[in-house]
């Protein structure tokens, strides 16, 4: 894993300043601490830092082809790059290295842009084609790794980190005001917009071609869900195979390595993967599974993973995270994630991989499985509200509607908005926080053509006609899974030098589950059926069974550590809340919250991020 930086002139004969591309390359230092290199000539500029896993004395980046006619520099890991390898060699190109980004650059001279859909693994790369003086940026199908670009004076200028474009001289630094209102609505900005203005996320399965100042972005892959039914044979064995295939893929490494194990079902099933394909290796050493837990004995969940480490004989390792840390690492976690994003989760996610990375460089996980396996309680909720509105007249909903808002509890408002409305307008993933009318009231001028529901009209409109669960799970692979859970990961990971690998979403395992029959995916109020049954003999009945849960965090630590913070950092000289809302309903808000505990805690958490990002990045200048 790597970090990436650079830029094109759209003057092929304008200098490049090497010692500006050296800083921007340091300022993301952690995704490569074991090297770095820079290549500049008149007109381009490629950085990288590297973190060593294959080939680890001849993979050194920006690296060239034979000729030196194309050069690279690439952020991830192709799995399949010795498959290709030879068919490569049979077409006469010759290697210098054992690396897979030599694979890359070979694959992109025989095959073009179209080299992507060959590639297996996640990346995010910038090719410079000497010849057609032409930048290409690619990116993965899932969007595993980030990358992100900006314009300057003509110029194109792009990498891993965003505040690494923000240390080039010319690049605006400021709010882009029409990202505010999805993220109050999803705690997280939707791509390809950013909070940053001017600076643009490349999609996942996309790439961007840059050739004498123009622009020009393409998507090559896209997931296509339909349902095969049960006619094929083996949807288990199947099931299980792609599994195994993407775990065994992801074992290559020349560092040592481990599993992220919460005691659920998906890094459970992670681990008995693993844990098989030792036994056939004849492994001579336990696996490393890493848990973390919190010094509030009720949101502690070390008994699960260690009834899991116990059941595969790994070699088991405990953290215990404390309140202090929690509340102290929020400025740090907002300039590692660049994008405000208000998932609380982020903090554990760090630490467990700042204390696993003392053991491993390289960590498996089960993020995705509930994307592409339907593993959320949220989808069987909405499912029940499309049944509803089959059976019952219109009339009859919008009286419902009026009841459920009479009640007091919020899950019940909650339903009252929903109940008489098409799926496009109430499901936007399952992390929204605040309601349409609530930013309304809350936001001094609110942009009402910003809406989310605007934003993920194009989503829809390409699932139309999909089961209900499929348009939902094709709306969250598109979006929720690349802006905020494997945002997430890469940066909290990257942030301590360290590579996540997540086998549920290799993009033929992906490819598969788009096909299932949805009884397969969520029957009778439980999701991720076929896995569950795949791992019905391998893991205890306990972890087969229970709950979702993700990284909890104590609900204590909200009202010890977040709350006083909130009110000190709202009533801040320059602080971005006391700018764009309605102090009086802020104020209301942290009002309700004392009164009743843990009624308006999102809310005021999303508000606490937006703020902290604001303050580190546009009031301090990224510092």
């Amino acid at each position: 894993m790597c970090g990436i930086a650079g830029w094109v002139e759209r003057d092929p004969r304008q200098e490049v300043d090497r010692s500006l591309l050296e800083r921007m390359t340091d300022l993301i230092r952690h995704r490569g601490p074991d090297a770095g290199g820079l290549f500049t000539e008149p007109g381009i500029g490629l950085g990288h830092r590297r973190l060593s896993i294959i080939d680890r004395e001849g993979g050194r980046q920006p690296m060239t082809n034979e000729d030196g006619s194309v050069w690279i520099v690439f952020n991830g890991e192709i799995y399949n790059f010795q498959e290709l390898r030879p068919e490569l060699i049979q077409r006469g190109h010759r290697f210098a290295t054992r690396s897979d980004t030599e694979v890359i650059l070979h694959a992109y001279e025989e095959f073009g842009p179209d080299c992507l859909r060959r590639l297996r693994g996640m990346f995010a790369f910038a090719i410079w084609d000497r010849a057609k003086r032409q930048l290409l940026l690619a990116r993965d199908r899932l969007g595993k790794k980030p990358l992100y670009y900006t314009r300057r004076d003509g110029a194109l200028l792009f990498a891993s980190e965003v505040k690494a474009l923000l240390t080039v001289p010319g690049v605006t630094r400021g709010v882009n005001w029409e990202a505010i209102d999805p993220y109050l609505s999803l705690r997280y900005v939707p791509g390809p917009m950013t909070l940053f203005q001017d600076v643009t996320k490349l999609m996942p399965g996309h790439y961007l071609l840059f050739k004498e100042g123009e622009v020009k972005v393409q998507s090559y892959w896209d997931v296509a869900f339909r349902e095969e039914g049960d006619g094929r044979e083996n949807l288990q064995e199947q099931f299980e195979a792609l599994l195994k295939e993407s775990v065994r893929m992801r074992l290559m490494s020349e560092v040592p390595l481990g599993v992220f194990l919460s005691g659920g079902l998906d890094s459970s099933a992670i681990v008995a993967e693993m844990t098989q394909i030792s036994k056939e290796g004849g492994w001579d050493r336990p696996i490393q599974t890493f848990s973390i837990g919190y010094d509030d004995p009720k949101a502690n969940e070390f008994a699960y993973a260690r009834e899991v480490a116990k059941h595969f004989g790994t070699d088991h390792h405990e953290f215990l995270l404390e309140g202090d840390a929690f509340h102290n690492f929020i400025p740090k976690m907002v300039w590692h994630l660049d994008e405000p994003m208000a998932d609380p989760s982020c903090v554990p996610f760090f630490f467990i991989s700042e204390y696993a990375k003392k053991s491993v460089t390289v960590v498996l996980s089960g993020e995705g499985a509930d994307e592409i396996l339907a593993g959320y309680g949220l989808y069987q909720k909405m499912r029940l509200i499309d049944q509803v509105q089959k059976k019952v007249p219109a009339w009859l909903l919008g009286g419902a509607a009026w009841l459920l808002s009479t009640r007091r509890a919020a899950r019940w408002r909650k339903y009252a908005e929903w109940i008489d409305r098409p799926l496009e307008d109430r499901y936007w993933g399952v992390s929204r926080v605040f309601t349409e009318s609530a930013k309304r009231e809350l936001l001094q001028h609110p942009d009402p053509g910003r809406s989310v529901a605007a934003l993920f009209k194009a989503y829809y409109r390409k699932s139309a006609g999909l089961d209900p669960l499929n348009r939902m799970l094709y709306l969250d692979t598109k979006v929720w899974l690349p802006d905020q859970i494997l945002l997430k990961a890469d940066k909290m990971t990257m942030a301590n030098s360290q590579e996540l690998r997540v086998p549920f979403l290799d993009h033929k395992l992906v490819e598969f589950a788009a096909t299932l029959p949805i009884h397969r995916k969520l029957s009778k109020g439980v999701g991720k059926r076929l896995l569950r049954e795949a791992m019905a003999h391998r893991l205890p009945e306990r972890i087969l069974t229970r709950s979702k849960k993700g990284f909890p965090i104590p609900a204590v630590w909200f009202r010890k550590e977040v709350l006083p913070a909130a009110r000190a950092l709202f009533s801040e000289r320059g602080s971005l809340i006391g700018e764009v809302m309605r102090k009086e309903k802020v104020a209301q808000m942290l009002a309700e919250e004392e009164a009743h505990p843990y009624t308006r805690h999102k809310e005021i958490w999303t508000l606490v991020i937006l703020d902290y990002w604001h303050r580190i990045f546009i009031r301090q200048k990224g510092s």
